[in-house]
């Protein structure tokens, strides 16, 4: 969407300044990310995870230094996933005259297990999360807590083909019987009250 930003033109805060001595990090990086963030979650050796204006909670606030021409160069997620999202699944639909689903990713870290996988950042035209509470296992066994987070699943599925490298933008999923929905990937965002770590 043409969220890249020329680090030569930040200007950096005294604050971005201060956690750049800290962290030892660009502090015209540290700038962007700072606009980028609702707050600070933790700063660590050289790593600073922050919660997006969306609500995620990932490192640098999902700014991103790779796949940019230069160095001096950063990319942001888009300021309304969902948003684009629709916009290009309404596109699609123009276009081959049938709605397809449209899921946004992106690379996030995740806490307690090692590796980067892709989860949704934005989505359109499926159910994100299939919520499986209330319903019984094979044994009988009520599901209590069981939401599955599909947009997730499918947006990593996706990136075993898309590869991080490659220069691949889009993958096509086909044979998963989503169920159709309005529902957005803010869905995904755990509420404050239902977060133990908060």
């Amino acid at each position: 969407e043409g969220a890249v930003v020329d680090l030569a033109a930040v200007n950096p805060s005294p604050f971005a300044l201060q956690v750049a001595r800290r962290i030892k990090k660009d502090p015209r990086l540290l700038e962007v990310v700072l606009q980028q963030s609702r707050r600070i979650v933790r700063m660590d050796r050289d790593i600073m995870i922050c919660e997006t204006k969306h609500g995620w909670i990932c490192a640098n606030a999902g700014v991103d230094q790779s796949n940019v021409p230069g160095r001096n160069f950063v990319t942001l997620l888009p300021a309304d996933p969902d948003g684009s999202a629709r916009r290009f699944s309404r596109e699609l639909e123009a276009l081959f005259h049938f709605r397809l689903p449209v899921i946004l990713t992106d690379t996030f870290g995740r806490p307690w297990r090692e590796g980067l996988t892709n989860v949704a950042v934005g989505s359109a035209g499926l159910e994100p999360l299939i919520d499986w509470r209330g319903k019984r296992d094979p044994y009988g066994y009520e599901l209590q807590k069981t939401l599955v987070a599909v947009a997730d699943e499918l947006a990593s599925a996706a990136e075993l083909v898309m590869g991080k490298i490659e220069g691949i933008p889009i993958a096509i999923v086909r044979g998963y019987a989503y169920r159709p929905s309005d529902a957005g990937s803010q869905s995904l965002i755990r509420s404050p009250a239902n977060d133990m770590f908060r």
